[in-house]
């Protein structure tokens, strides 16, 4: 647990507003040396990457167990900090919650993503309601030992069509305030991808906040500038490589 506890202290370290930390996800133990040999200062998994290599869609239709079982895997790949995608949370309510994550712990991880929807794609929580979940991560982490970052995802934007967020950075920001009340350590809006509207997230919320790459996000350098404090790339990483691969071999085969 004491290395465990150190890579957990560096990891939130890494977070620094107008530094962010890059993350380029991983989905499984290869990838996971594959990016570690690149230099990175962390690992992180993407739901929707692992799922899809396990050829599941996202949402919580992994198994729990299977999910576990890969996250075992990767930590034991690397000597890096790993954070792991748990999406909602594989539980109905803050107790079940709370057990997912003390799971994830004991499994190696020093950090995890918990999101506000029911899917991926799936209506919001209430507030009160996603604040009471996040409060029991934080209170499972806490008897563990293990001060894990715990980075809460609000799906406003991610639901939301482009043309609507600039009225929804108000309903972010309160979600954000609420989520740094429950104790999370960083809120993570993936979807935004406007620099006006990144700003006024990363002016206003009480946490740092993470950006997810896309194609119309901007660079890793512009999000700097901006003061974001943590840059992921999601499942872009293991679309890339999958493209790679069905393109060698439709070459191969010819």
């Amino acid at each position: 647990m004491t290395d465990q506890v150190t890579k957990a202290t560096t990891f939130k370290a890494l977070h620094v507003p107008g530094q962010p930390i890059i993350l380029f996800n991983v989905w499984d133990a290869g990838s996971a040396k594959a990016v570690a040999a690149s230099g990175a200062k962390a690992l992180a998994t993407g739901s929707r990457s692992v799922a899809a290599a396990h050829g599941f869609d996202d949402g919580e239709y992994m198994p729990f167990e299977l999910a576990i079982a890969n996250l075992e895997r990767i930590v034991a790949a690397t000597d890096l900090p790993v954070t792991i995608d748990l999406e909602s949370g594989y539980g109905a309510n803050p107790e079940e919650v709370g057990a997912t994550i003390t799971r994830a712990i004991r499994a190696g991880a020093i950090g995890y993503n918990i999101e506000d929807s029911t899917r991926e794609t799936g209506p919001l929580r209430e507030i009160s309601d996603q604040a009471a979940r996040l409060k029991g991560v934080r209170a499972a982490a806490d008897r563990l030992g293990i001060p894990a970052f715990l980075n809460a995802r609000t799906d406003v934007f991610l639901v939301a069509s482009a043309d609507q967020h600039e009225s929804l950075v108000a309903t972010a920001l309160e979600r954000a305030r609420a989520y740094a009340d429950a104790g999370a350590d960083g809120f993570f809006v993936p979807g935004l991808a406007d620099e006006r509207l990144i700003a006024r997230v990363v002016e206003g919320s009480p946490l740092p906040v993470n950006i997810m790459a896309s194609a119309k996000a901007p660079s890793a350098a512009r999000l700097a500038e901006l003061g974001v404090a943590r840059f992921s790339h999601g499942p872009g990483p293991y679309r890339m490589a999958m493209k790679a691969l069905e393109d060698a071999a439709r070459a191969a085969l010819i």
